[in-house]
């Protein structure tokens, strides 16, 4: 497993070259047995290979480099790349007009030195987190492909490219859970900021309200070091708090219901871990998420606010649609000005009265995903999938109702099933919650 800063380091001390890691992932992605087909839409074979060489000439002659130089990346089809068609994992999009520029998060990437591998896989246009996409193909998750279970989504293609080595980190987006539910279910991190810390220009948007752009990585540091770029620093890492003395802020409300036997089993094991480290839980009681659902009937802010980007689109090739995201999208036609009005008031209203009940914890914490991924098998009915990806759903989406920053774990031990412990921190410090993560990832790991 390569991290960011052990590769950084082994790359700095030429015990390796970009031009061998990047011949790897390459023969991953390519694989026969693998996923790459269904992983990757575009890949910068020729590219990576090229850039590699140059960095590790530049590094020969002892020339300067920025900080990542020659660590590949993946990206979400969703970010603009310049002189490419930006599709969001979407054939309705096929014959729109090529990018004139990289998104900033992109152009930040490759200031950083990062290498780009191609674009990822997605859910059409971000619209589930089931991962599900009929018009590429559906990536499995690394958990018994043999059974052949759903990666996640909305951000499927980048978790698998993370998990299956065929990158070393991603970027991707999470409107109610796309960074870190495919993370949950691929046993990697996953990272959702505060929407307004990542600059969102250049990216096709699903709820301008909700979304936000956050990494994928093997680590809690690779997901920091990451999401500095993206905000525009140089890539620094966070400490590690201590686990002794946080105050945790255990969530019963909402998000307990329907756990799988797995996951319950592992998330009470974990509580009992982090206890017995010295962390003092406290039971935590919400009522005020009871409210969502009236206070945003059916997902009226996504759907109002995804169909407004969508309308137009929707009449000239709509034809082209994944019929799921679709019959999604076309939901938001029903949402009156009026309504989406009272929608925001109260989203507003809810994140005021949540804040004080949270303020005096270090981090809320609650399983990420209440199941294991499903299999593809059990989603073949559109009501099933629905359910299913609603429960999916249920417990990230606090995160992005409440405009907060949040972050996944795994927590399983090897050869379990993979199951997510997530953090919830307060909005604007995603630093800190990075910090309170690296210190309880490396808790549950000695």
């Amino acid at each position: 497993m390569y991290t960011i800063k052990n590769l950084k380091h082994a790359l700095e001390t030429q015990q390796i070259t970009s031009r061998a890691v990047v011949d790897e992932m390459l023969a991953n992605i390519e694989a026969p047995e693998g996923q790459g087909d269904k992983v990757y839409l575009t890949v910068y074979a020729d590219q990576a290979r090229a850039q590699a060489d140059t960095v590790d000439m530049a590094r020969q002659n002892g020339s300067y480099l920025p900080p990542f130089a020659g660590i590949p990346l993946s990206i979400k089809d969703l970010f603009d790349v310049a002189g490419e068609t930006t599709t969001a994992g979407s054939k309705a999009l096929a014959s729109a007009d090529p990018a004139t520029s990289d998104a900033p998060i992109v152009a930040r990437l490759r200031a950083a030195g990062f290498i780009l591998m191609g674009k990822v896989n997605m859910t059409e246009f971000a619209f589930s987190g089931l991962g599900i996409n009929p018009h590429f193909g559906t990536p499995l998750s690394v958990y018994d492909r043999q059974t052949g279970r759903i990666p996640g989504g909305s951000s499927s293609g980048g978790a698998v490219s993370v998990a299956d080595n065929m990158a070393v980190g991603t970027i991707g987006t999470d409107t109610g859970g796309s960074c870190r539910i495919p993370a949950a279910f691929n046993g990697i991190v996953g990272f959702k900021p505060t929407a307004s810390r990542v600059p969102k220009a250049g990216v096709i948007p699903l709820s301008t309200s909700l979304d936000s752009v956050g990494p994928l990585a093997n680590t809690v540091s690779c997901a920091a070091i990451l999401d500095d770029v993206l905000a525009g620093g140089p890539g620094a890492d966070v400490g590690s708090f201590p686990v002794r003395g946080l105050r945790l802020g255990v969530l019963k409300t909402l998000v307990l219901e329907q756990l799988d036997e797995t996951v319950a089993t592992i998330y009470e094991r974990t509580l009992s871990q982090l206890s017995a480290l010295g962390a003092t839980l406290i039971d935590l009681e919400l009522n005020d998420l009871l409210d969502i659902p009236t206070s945003n009937p059916k997902g009226a802010l996504v759907a109002a606010e995804a169909y407004a980007w969508h309308r137009s689109l929707l009449k000239t090739r709509g034809e082209f649609y994944d019929s799921f995201v679709k019959m999604r999208v076309m939901g938001g036609a029903d949402v009156s000005a009026a309504d989406y009005i009272d929608v925001v008031a109260n989203r507003q209203r809810i994140i005021a009265k949540v804040k004080p009940q949270t303020a005096g914890f270090d981090a809320v914490i609650m399983p990420t995903v209440a199941v294991v991924p499903p299999s593809l098998a059990e989603l073949s009915e559109t009501d099933t999938a629905l359910r299913i990806n609603s429960l999916i759903l249920r417990n990230t989406s606090v995160g992005n109702y409440l405009d907060r920053t949040a972050l996944t774990i795994p927590c399983h031990r090897p050869g379990e099933a993979p199951v997510g412990l997530m953090l919830m921190g307060e909005n604007g410090q995603d630093r800190q919650l990075l910090a309170i993560g690296q210190g309880i990832e490396r808790a549950l790991k000695s």
